[in-house]
């Protein structure tokens, strides 16, 4: 008979095995960062990338150069171990991952496991998505399914962990408990995670009780059911307070910036998300205790990285600008200053604000100078102005520009979404948890077709799976106003983009861009329907951090 493992148990790892970790232990651990998708599933980043992240935070200060006040250089560059990651930067202080072409924000953390864990061997679990590739369980889930495979179990559930999975190892099958949905897993090697010192409990499979899982709830992952509802993050008086992915606009204090970048506040991407988490994260240690670098408020000490762009893209053709107006959108926007500038780091390039700019051997301008230094007029922050010029190049050159420090949007941003259509109509049915009103039904139609130019291959096709989308909202003076901002969106091309499915993997698809819909009406089982009292405030949040707000409605 096929011994099987349940959801109940309270232990570290599957019923009858060894806790293969303590609570508290003193010994080397691994060290895995991971990401957060639209789904609310953590992905792991490679043990490479891993491997990469670690460094950076232990590394002694880079060529002598001190660190600058406040947060604005604590940022990790993930193009420099990956060349498929060259867009992201992780912003340490907020915990969060930037996307620097797209301006998407996601969220990161950092769990330590075991080093005779699945994490320490590099063994990684993965589930087939529908386009028949391969996306790596959270490693969580990977450290708890290779404990029951390497005692021999030969069916364990995953309910205990968030999950309503059964694995079946024999067949190397995971099956859906209520639909009975199957699909394949398999097992396979890589690079071992980064070893570092463990300062404190080790994240364990099942029931952990380690701080990391305590601050985030404790009962495994951030499932999709919960995704629009989480309401435990930092409050705004001026705003709702929203999920942890998208949490509440502000435009003061310490900002947020998934796909996030440093010390983010402002117009464009300020979801706040959580900076109180307590993490034990690694500092350098040497003679004289730890090394040079900025002391965030998750009591992480940080080196001074330099964000590294790519250089300026091939794109030939703007969406609302020709390509001859790059330096027009830049001076538009900044100030040239006279004078000697502060001393400060240009937080682009990370030189000297008073040294020429670090873009100057990648990007030429016909009238701006490379040790020329500008001022944002809106919110004072000063930078390069070669450095933005190279920055504005290697995006979307709308006619909009975003502080890299507060994220103030200037101009109109907008998409790269595909030509489609938007239909709009009503009926009487009542949503769960809007009883008192009617449904607005949203119809999204895109076609396949070539990427243009400012896309991320263009020339090349493009796929659009899952057209015609139906969305829901309820037809009340809310609904009604999230209907309109989302008819602004749409027409700035910002509901969806080209880019890689972070469900199935599939690159050069049509992708949601960061406003979440309700596709769902009758339950909010799978995260996407209703009732979700948290929803419409939250999706506000969302277009305001693309820069769609009431103001727009108004002019």
């Amino acid at each position: 008979m096929a011994a099987a493992l349940g959801a109940g148990s309270g232990s570290a790892g599957p019923p009858g095995l060894p806790n293969s970790v303590p609570g508290h232990v003193a010994l080397p651990a691994v060290a895995v960062w991971e990401w957060q998708d639209e789904f609310g599933r953590w992905r792991p980043y490679r043990g490479s990338v891993c491997s990469f992240i670690e460094q950076a935070l232990q590394a002694p200060a880079q060529k002598g150069r001190r660190s600058g006040p406040g947060l604005a250089s604590s940022s990790i560059p993930l193009g420099q171990a990956d060349a498929m990651l060259a867009p992201y930067v992780i912003d340490i202080p907020s915990l969060v991952q930037f996307r620097q072409d797209t301006g998407t924000m996601r969220s990161v953390r950092r769990h330590l496991f075991a080093q005779d864990s699945a994490a320490g061997q590099g063994i990684v679990w993965e589930w087939q998505n529908d386009e028949g590739g391969w996306s790596p369980y959270e490693m969580k889930i990977c450290v708890f399914l290779e404990q029951a495979f390497t005692h021999g179990l030969q069916h364990v559930d995953l309910s205990s962990l968030g999950y309503n999975y059964d694995i079946d190892f024999v067949s190397l099958v995971q099956a859906n408990k209520t639909s009975r949905f199957r699909r394949g897993i398999q097992r396979r090697m890589d690079t071992p995670y980064p070893v570092t010192p463990a300062s404190g409990p080790l994240h364990m499979a099942v029931a952990c009780s380690c701080q990391q899982c305590l601050l985030n709830s404790g009962t495994g992952p951030v499932t999709t059911r919960y995704r629009h509802s989480m309401i435990n993050l930092p409050s705004s008086s001026a705003v709702p307070q929203v999920s942890s992915r998208t949490a509440a606009l502000s435009s003061s204090g310490l900002g947020f910036v998934p796909y996030n970048k440093p010390t983010l506040s402002g117009a464009r991407s300020t979801p706040r998300l959580n900076t109180q988490s307590a993490w034990a994260l690694p500092q350098s240690v040497g003679a004289g205790g730890p090394s040079p670098g900025l002391s965030a408020s998750n009591g992480v000490s940080v080196q001074n990285l330099p964000v590294e762009m790519p250089k300026p893209s091939k794109v030939n053709q703007a969406l609302a600008v020709t390509p001859s107006e790059p330096e027009q959108v830049v001076r538009k926007y900044l100030e040239e200053l006279r004078g000697a500038p502060a001393d400060e780091d240009c937080m682009i390039c990370m030189e000297k604000l008073a040294s020429p700019s670090g873009y100057s051997d990648a990007c030429e301008g016909k009238t701006i100078k490379p040790e020329a230094v500008g001022q944002l007029t809106k919110c004072q922050h000063a930078f390069h102005l070669l450095c933005v010029l190279a920055m504005y190049a290697n995006g979307n050159q709308d006619g909009s520009l975003q502080c890299p420090s507060c994220k103030t949007i200037y101009g109109e941003k907008t998409g790269t979404q595909p030509k489609g259509k938007m239909e709009v109509s009503t009926f009487t049915q009542s949503l769960p948890g809007h009883q008192d009103c009617g449904t607005i039904q949203i119809v999204y139609s895109i076609s396949r077709g070539i990427q243009g130019p400012e896309h991320p291959n263009p020339g090349m096709p493009y796929t659009a799976r899952g057209f015609p989308r139906y969305c829901y909202l309820p037809d009340n003076e809310k609904g009604r106003k999230v209907l309109d901002l989302l008819r602004v969106a749409w027409k700035r091309r910002l509901i969806f983009t080209v880019g890689t499915s972070s469900t199935t993997g599939e690159s050069n698809t049509v992708v949601w861009n960061e406003i979440h819909h309700k596709t769902e009406m009758d339950t909010n089982l799978s995260g996407h329907g209703y009732p979700d009292p948290n929803y419409l405030d939250n999706v506000l949040a969302e277009l305001a951090a693309q820069g769609v707000t009431e103001a727009c409605l108004r002019q």
